[in-house]
């Protein structure tokens, strides 16, 4: 998602720092962009004579310590609390009191990280869909303590890259997971009790219902891994069986099948790269 964010930021004449754990995943996040960039260019949506333009906005950095320069932080690191919460209690540091600090989360409590910080009214959600470059949604979640300040600033930045908004309170999963979680682990289930194909699932859902991606097409794009860490805070939050995961949802990914970024999931991805949306 990080490389996505970055993308839609710098297209839209903003100057980004990436910053990422090593100069390897820097430098593959920059092929990405570079790539989707082109592809754009292809559709005519990006001129190409822009691309290069808008990969010289985009700085490279293994340092949080860089983000001192930004005026906004969006935080895109998986679906772990504490590796979030960890990271805005560097953040908080690093950046200046004015400085709106957004995390991309798709399910865990705002409110839990902003705790972890000394200003925890700059603290806001926005949740971009994935692929960010494509999908024109981003969901706005304001935590207990966001300012209202944070939230105009947030949601006129949004207005500016070009993508339409959807605003929620606190709750496990927001709207677009709350809504679309459940509906994965309920074809996982049909897929595990025999009683359809992965095809079939997905077909039924596609054409019957005008979905663009079957559930576990889109499972095996978001990450199983993803999937069930959002399914597992649907779970602890509500506490209701119809939120426990799949079974066979925490045996895939301990089995590291975790759908197109490893090759494997409800379906085989031999010759396509995850990285190419």
């Amino acid at each position: 998602m990080g490389n996505g964010i970055a993308h839609v930021f710098a297209q839209h004449q903003h100057p980004v720092i990436l910053c990422d754990i090593t100069e390897a995943r820097l430098a593959a996040a920059l092929a990405v962009i570079r790539n989707n960039l082109h592809r754009q260019s292809r559709k005519g949506l990006v001129e190409a004579g822009e691309i290069d333009e808008i990969i010289n906005r985009i700085f490279l950095s293994t340092r949080l310590t860089d983000l001192a320069a930004a005026d906004l932080v969006v935080e895109a690191v998986p679906e772990d609390e504490a590796l979030k919460i960890s990271i805005f209690r560097q953040l908080d540091e690093i950046v200046e009191p004015g400085v709106i600090l957004a995390t991309n989360t798709s399910s865990i409590s705002i409110s839990s990280i902003a705790a972890a910080t000394a200003h925890p009214e700059r603290v806001i959600g926005m949740h971009f869909m994935n692929p960010a470059p494509v999908m024109g949604l981003v969901e706005i979640i304001r935590g207990r303590s966001t300012g209202i300040w944070a939230f105009a600033a947030t949601t006129e930045l949004v207005a500016g890259i070009g993508k339409e908004m959807v605003v929620s309170g606190e709750s496990p999963g927001f709207i677009v997971n709350r809504l679309i979680i459940p509906m994965i682990n309920e074809a996982i289930l049909l897929f595990t009790e025999g009683t359809a194909t992965a095809e079939d699932i997905d077909k039924g859902m596609r054409l019957g219902l005008g979905h663009p991606m079957g559930p576990l097409a889109l499972a095996d794009m978001i990450g199983l891994d993803t999937v069930l860490a959002i399914s597992e805070v649907l779970h602890r939050g509500f506490k209701e069986e119809k939120y426990r995961p799949s079974p066979l949802l925490a045996e895939m990914v301990e089995a590291g099948k975790l759908g197109r970024k490893t090759g494997r999931g409800f379906f085989n991805y031999d010759n396509i790269r995850t990285d190419q949306h």
